[in-house]
């Protein structure tokens, strides 16, 4: 790589990578996010017109709410309570919702069979488009979220597809929305045949889905669907496949409950707590320096010193290492059983990632755990070493599915954390599945290599955050959340080190230019 251009790209992640004014270059923070209004009186206005059309259903909901009691007490809102108590077994815990829930549910046509003598085992896909029961339904502080599934040949209207398994669709919404600095936000485009229905909606590809975004009664909600945006294919569904899948789902979309709680305020950052007492030996470089040339297109990395979340180390034990798994063992006499650690957010894959300058990235961050010492009297296996949930959490997870997502949905969080490299047969056994709820520090299972397959990789765990935002859900990195992480489980503050600088940092560091350009001209990649 030629000298001149070695020292310019230094000396320009060098001043990438200075802090905020009046930020110390090692502090943390927390993110900053805004509380939505909810516009209940539209809500219960739209559930009046919906349940309207079965009259002898209608004359069991209650509109007439007592006054003088504040907006959150259930005695406002008695329609919603009848509401929640109907559609609450098929959805448990709705009523934990701050927000109106929508789903592809038809609550009135369901409560008019019932009540005409409808036997209970009627198949619930009746009442949901022909999409079948929730995989997972989740409410809680800030919202909702839910996954449905539409099995191939289900809806008689609908066009033939290559992909041969059932379609997952994800809804989203959330009172609370994290304030990222976003150059692809609020894109897309309006879709017509849905313009009557949803007047702002919009459609855009990003981070691997086709996502339609829209906003109802003040709140965001986003539905969304992962595919490619390539030619059909039977083992992976294509955009162009999953699209009237998604605008079936909107269509069928009904108020199906929810309750109004106290109004929220928006959260400001501030600096995040960390231990006084220094490590003695743990050390980290910057958020965002990662290896020079291991990010795709040539680009850096993405600096931000936001900890997302207060969160359990997500292994079990120290030492661990966070490191490149791609790059660092390519350089001459490097290991990755080392500090300090390296971020590598941006480092070059196929994968989008709208927080990368590339526009592509690796998502998330490997972590490796220490080698068993030579004198180890605990038992410690290097083939057994532990992974733990970071949160209490409920797990979002399909049988043989590679990633594990945790999810945190309280009145100030709205945040998923997805582990990769676990074998899913050994998932599945121990029953980390759809809609399992897990405690902060519980085994979740041990860190592994599968990717596609056993040995597909090194042995480390793939870990990645993703927040709500108006655009869905979206990765974000997740380093300085696990450096914050890390100094709570060792019980110290780590060093920061760097940002490397110079040329001959940057020339011991950089890749030849052969394995540059197959980097950047990939047609896949793993976590």
């Amino acid at each position: 790589m030629n000298r001149k251009v070695v020292s310019f790209i230094s000396c320009w992640l060098a001043v990438l990578l200075l802090p905020p004014p009046g930020l110390r270059a090692d502090e943390l923070r927390t993110p900053s996010i805004s509380a939505m209004r909810v516009e209940w009186r539209a809500a219960l206005e739209q559930l009046r017109q919906e349940i309207s059309s079965r009259p002898a259903i209608a004359a069991n909901f209650s509109f007439a709410g007592q006054r003088r009691v504040p907006a959150s007490d259930p005695r406002a809102t008695p329609a919603l309570v009848q509401l929640n108590a109907a559609t609450s077994q098929l959805f448990p815990g709705i009523v934990r919702s701050p927000i109106p829930v929508l789903l592809p549910f038809d609550p009135a046509s369901y409560l008019d069979a019932r009540q005409n003598g409808a036997p209970d085992n009627l198949p619930v896909a009746r009442y949901q488009a022909d999409f079948s029961a929730a995989d997972v339904f989740h409410a809680g502080g800030s919202g909702y979220d839910a996954v449905f599934s539409l099995a191939p040949g289900a809806g008689d209207d609908m066009p033939p597809r290559t992909f041969a398994k059932p379609v997952e669709v994800q809804i989203s919404g959330s009172i609370l929305v994290y304030d990222l600095t976003d150059r692809l936000g609020g894109k897309g485009e309006p879709v017509k045949t849905l313009g009557a229905q949803f007047p702002d909606l919009r459609r855009f590809i990003r981070e691997g889905y086709v996502r339609y975004a829209f906003t109802r009664f003040g709140i965001p909600y986003v539905v969304s669907i992962q595919c490619l945006d390539s030619a059909p294919r039977a083992k992976r569904l294509a955009c162009r496949e999953a699209t009237p899948v998604a605008e079936r789902f909107l269509k069928a979309l009904h108020i199906v409950g929810g309750q109004p709680s106290q109004p929220r305020r928006d959260i400001a950052s501030e600096v995040a707590e960390r231990p006084i007492a220094q490590s003695a030996d743990f050390t980290y470089r910057p958020s965002g320096d990662i290896i020079a040339g291991s990010g795709g297109r040539r680009q850096g990395g993405h600096p931000d010193v936001t900890v997302y979340s207060q969160i359990r180390f997500p292994l079990e034990k120290a030492p661990a290492f966070a490191h490149s798994q791609s790059f660092a063992r390519r350089r001459a006499g490097a290991t990755v059983d080392e500090y300090p650690w390296q971020d590598n957010f941006c480092e070059a894959r196929s994968f989008e990632v709208g927080q990368c300058d590339s526009g592509y990235g690796h998502q998330g961050q490997d972590i490796r755990p220490g080698a068993c010492p030579a004198d180890s009297k605990d038992g410690c296996d290097p083939r057994q070493q532990a992974v733990v949930a970071v949160r209490d959490s409920i797990v979002f997870r399909s049988a043989q599915q590679q990633a594990a997502t945790l999810q945190v949905n309280t009145r100030t969080e709205h945040v998923r954390f997805r582990y990769m490299h676990m074998n899913p047969s050994a998932m599945d056994a121990d029953g980390l599945l759809n809609g399992r709820r897990v405690s902060e520090g519980e085994k979740i299972g041990v860190v592994s290599n599968y990717l596609d397959h056993p040995n597909g990789t090194s042995r480390h765990l793939h870990f990645d955050v993703q927040v709500f935002t108006r655009d869905g859900w979206l990765w974000v990195n997740p380093y300085s959340t696990l450096v914050s992480a890390y100094e709570r489980l060792i019980r110290g503050r780590g060093r920061e080190i760097g940002p490397e600088s110079g040329p001959a940092a940057a020339v011991a560091h950089a890749l030849p230019d052969d394995i540059v350009h197959r980097i950047d001209t990939q047609e896949g990649g793993g976590n």
